[in-house]
């Protein structure tokens, strides 16, 4: 039997439903929980944004996922053969064996970051005025396709943006609006066609097999091509296997390539799908891979490195081999199962079915007295860290943009993400994390709102600084001493 198509569930006899961590922890990071008064002073410094606090600060780091996932003996092992050489290096030999053999491509650019990836290939394929479907936006990719002229179309299902539903394949793309956008538009200015694997920015969701050979299909006839981001394809993956009939016997390894050869080009971050550094565009079209190439080189590095140190290469050629592991592309959703599953148990609003990535917590249902002109997830991100020390992610208006006239797009949902990096959290962390939810949710009518005091012109929500509309963090630490005592 492959050892990499073996089931993933563990079956207690208690009839508890709780992930068993099929890895053990061969080196540890020391972590600091700090009283909340200190919690609060580092949130203040910070200026209200998670993404400006030290990790010195920070207990359980949540932010995200990306470069902070806990890589394999195997991985570390790989790194110390690095071939260091500017080119023609023989980790780059094995990277691309590793890339053709998990994604089925037979050109491959290395880069150093998935957003390098995106810029490369906004440059490369859209011109003013081109419009581009895809099934969901993501922060880093509307920035570069906007600056290049182009315009997003999320042309999602119903479903997608439903906190609550039992719809098993959100990330979905509405095939009929993607018929109606080539009609009103033309296939001339549509330069291809995005699907992003694990919807991000709508609890990561995603997208079926079945969805996507529909996608295809409409491309096919109209001589558009499907680009695919790649980032949490293992995830994606997964979930086709639990949630999709015809794949529920399948190997992993044969859903990736199945999912692949539905695209024309494909890129990635590593720091999420091989738990490295690093990134990568490929392709199995010489055509493709030529339009790419010379900006890879231009705006990373000479092609056999991208940018990326060789290192962070032998250890992405491993991590791709592990993601084809249905043991560890399982760890992570497993974990955020079971904290969505026990928060709405509780009548806290979480975003379901349980996704990719993180626990999506619905903000504007935590928080109904927040506008979401006053950045309810923003707020409940600020309030969490107060309370816990946890460190989550703000997804919604915060990380939108302004219009000509200034004022605020409205985000579609307001969410806070709690990351689940691969191999990382244990369970008594998590139950942690879930009880000083509980205690916030209780609470919830003493979180007030942010305001912006510092707000840069482009994704605002990295280095932007806010503050509080009133004194509610203040009562927010007072009522955490009168119920914990002097507990941390």
């Amino acid at each position: 039997m492959d050892k990499t198509n073996q089931p993933t569930t563990v079956k207690f006899a208690s009839g508890e439903d709780i992930p068993l961590e099929l890895h053990k922890v061969r080196v540890v990071q020391k972590l600091f929980l700090h009283p909340i008064e200190r919690r609060l002073e580092a949130m203040r410094k910070a200026g209200f944004n998670t993404f400006q606090l030290h990790t010195p600060d920070v207990f359980l780091d949540m932010l995200t996922d990306s470069g902070t996932n806990a890589m394999s003996d195997n991985q570390i092992a790989a790194m110390l053969r690095a071939d260091d050489a500017y080119a023609g290096s023989q980790s780059f030999a094995r990277m691309q064996a590793a890339v053709s053999e998990v994604f089925g491509t037979e050109f491959v650019l290395p880069v150093h970051q998935g957003r390098a990836a995106e810029n490369v290939i906004s440059q490369a394929f859209i011109k003013k005025g081109d419009v581009i479907p895809m099934n969901y936006h993501f922060t880093t990719t509307k920035a570069h396709m906007e600056l290049n002229g182009g315009k997003i179309f999320e042309i999602y299902t119903d479903e997608a943006l439903k906190i609550k539903s039992a719809f098993p394949f959100k990330g979905n793309i509405d095939v009929a609006k993607l018929r109606g956008l080539i009609k009103e538009y033309g296939a001339s200015r549509i330069p291809f066609v995005r699907l992003e694997a694990s919807t991000n920015l709508i609890g990561g969701q995603p997208f079926s097999i079945a969805n996507m050979r529909e996608v295809r299909k409409v491309c096919d006839e109209h001589g558009i091509i499907v680009v695919l981001d790649a980032s949490l394809i293992g995830e994606n993956a997964y979930f086709i296997k639990q949630r999709e009939a015809e794949f529920r016997n399948a190997q992993v390894k044969d859903i990736l390539l199945t999912m692949c050869g539905l695209a024309d080009l494909i890129y990635f971050s590593s720091r999420k799908v091989s738990s490295t550094r690093g990134g990568g565009i490929c392709t199995r079209r010489r055509d493709l891979f030529l339009k790419v190439r010379d900006l890879v080189v231009l705006y990373a590095g000479f092609v056999t490195y991208g940018g990326m140190s060789v290192r962070e290469i032998e250890a992405m050629a491993v991590g791709l081999y592990e993601t084809t592991d249905e043991t560890v592309i399982s760890q992570s959703p497993s974990f955020i199962a079971y904290l969505v599953n026990a928060l709405e148990r509780r009548g806290i609003p979480v975003v379901t079915p349980p996704g990719a990535l993180g626990c999506h917590i619905d903000c504007v249902g935590f928080l109904p007295h927040v506008p979401q002109r006053e950045y309810p997830a923003g707020a409940l991100a600020a309030a969490l860290f107060i309370a816990s020390g946890v460190r989550g992610m703000e997804r919604g208006t915060i990380s939108s943009v302004r219009d000509d006239k200034g004022d605020d797009v409205l985000a579609d949902v307001e969410l806070l993400r709690l990351a689940f990096p691969r191999r990382v959290f244990t369970l008594s962390q998590t139950q942690y994390t879930l009880d000083r939810l509980t205690w916030l949710h209780q609470n919830r009518d003493l979180v007030g709102g942010l305001k912006f005091v510092e707000e840069p012109a482009v994704l605002r929500f990295f280095m932007g600084r806010l503050e509080p509309i009133g004194d509610w963090p203040d009562r927010l630490v007072a009522k955490f001493r009168a119920d914990f005592g002097d507990s941390l």
